[in-house]
């Protein structure tokens, strides 16, 4: 009997201690998910294990701040006890993957120490952005790598009415602020957004790009209405593949190209301070005289863009003009850019552009009041109404394309009316298949 007594007494020993240690690793970190032993007992299940930038910090210490002002990462990994050589280390590990002279005051760094009283440094996060960061790992090895948070597209649906400017309307009507520069570029071949008037109104489906529950900033635009001086554009996002390459871009209602061989003008949303006339009143020599071009009021250093593809044939400077480039186009067209604060990178004579490219940035020299770009357009040496100038259009929707087309500016066009969103996968391929819709109407 005692021997039986003892041996139970040690099957018991035996399962108490598995119990402990069973209990002991539940706490510890795990990459797999956990068993809850009682869903009706809370107090008995298995906690989850709970990361900050991919680090397990159940058994750590954690602590953020603020990049202050003048402060290096080497003040702040002093303050941590690493060592110089260790920091020599990171610098020149660093190479390649981020430049440590670019952390910035006010963002965000993380520290992960152990939590023994040693609490020697495990971990260091730098925060670059709301995306992307910076982790330094110092166990074993010194290690470096770059890493990125989620990004969560969610689509919406926006619409507004002008009352001011094209910014304070998204703004206004609770989308991005910089959605308004997107729109921008999506009919900056249609709309002379330097023009847009108060009770124009446009509708803007797009996505939204949001990092822990935070917007970082605006994606792609699916389709949008805009009403401008009582007449609609649309424009429709469509992409194929011709067997070379895949094209994208947007397209109207009919099918037809938004682009145009010219951009509407040659820098983003700004204000037009004078206009092409054969008769004003110079601000300085205060006499009449033609201005054959369009004056853009814009900020010192305003970037300036090609209007098309072309060639610079002129880069010069006049006590007029001060700092001017002219590039040269096809089917007789040259484009002049003047008051010039200087010159983007490697533009000179001779240099080719494309139509969007940066050429130059908006000054004041020569013979200026202040910050603007004077623009000019000449057709075969006579000059003509920048405003005015009918360029060509690029291609129209192919005729192998034109039903699926139809099928996804169908879909699109019912969304911007109020219809839900349906993914395009789960409409038929046939066209005809797609919601019936009608256009949008000005009292939508």
């Amino acid at each position: 009997m005692r021997r039986i007594t003892r041996d139970k007494i040690s099957i018991i020993l035996i399962v108490i201690s598995v119990v402990i240690i069973s209990v002991t690793f539940s706490k510890k970190c795990s990459r797999f998910s956990t068993v809850n032993f009682n869903e009706e007992n809370p107090e008995l299940q298995v906690k989850e294990p709970e990361y900050l930038f991919g680090v397990c910090i159940d058994s750590l210490n954690v602590t953020s701040a603020e990049i202050a002002s003048g402060e290096t990462l080497s003040d702040i990994l002093d303050r941590y006890g690493v060592s110089a050589v260790k920091i020599d280390e990171i610098v020149k590990k660093s190479k390649g993957i981020f430049d440590l002279r670019g952390i910035r005051q006010g963002n965000r760094y993380t520290v992960f120490t152990t939590m023994d009283s040693l609490q020697k440094i495990q971990y260091f996060v730098y925060e670059q952005n709301l995306k992307d960061y910076l982790v330094i790992d110092f166990r074993d090895t010194i290690q470096l790598r770059k890493q990125a948070k989620e990004v969560v597209t969610k689509r919406r649906m926006g619409e507004a009415e002008i009352e001011s400017s094209l910014w304070n309307a998204a703004v206004a009507g609770g989308m991005n602020g910089a959605l308004a520069m997107n729109l921008a570029d999506v009919y900056q071949w249609t709309i002379d957004f330097y023009g847009i008037q108060k009770g124009d109104k446009f509708k803007v489906i797009y996505d939204e790009l949001f990092v822990d529950d935070k917007s970082i900033g605006v994606g792609t635009i699916w389709g949008a209405w805009f009403e401008h001086g009582g007449k609609s554009y649309y424009a429709i996002r469509y992409e194929y593949n011709d067997g070379k390459k895949i094209e994208k871009g947007y397209w109207d209602e009919e099918g037809k190209s938004l682009k145009s061989a010219f951009l509407k003008a040659p820098l983003k949303y700004t204000r037009i301070s004078s206009k092409f006339t054969n008769s004003r009143l110079h601000p300085i020599l205060r006499i009449r005289r033609p201005h054959y071009g369009v004056d853009y009021a814009a900020p010192m250093g305003t970037p300036v863009q090609a209007i098309a593809n072309g060639t610079v044939i002129q880069k010069s400077y006049d006590r007029a003009s001060g700092n001017m480039l002219k590039i040269k186009h096809a089917h007789g067209y040259v484009s002049g850019y003047l008051h010039l604060k200087g010159y983007a990178k490697n533009i000179k004579v001779g240099s080719v552009v494309q139509q969007g490219d940066l050429i130059a940035y908006v000054g004041s020299t020569g013979s200026s009041t202040g910050p603007h770009l004077d623009f000019r357009i000449w057709k075969n040496g006579t000059p003509i109404d920048p405003l005015k100038m009918v360029g060509e259009k690029g291609e129209d929707i192919a005729a192998k394309y034109r039903a699926d087309y139809n099928r996804v500016k169908d879909a699109v066009i019912a969304e911007l009316n109020g219809a839900p969103y349906i993914p395009l996968d789960i409409l038929n391929v046939d066209s005809s298949a797609a919601p019936s819709v009608s256009p949008v109407s000005a009292g939508n």
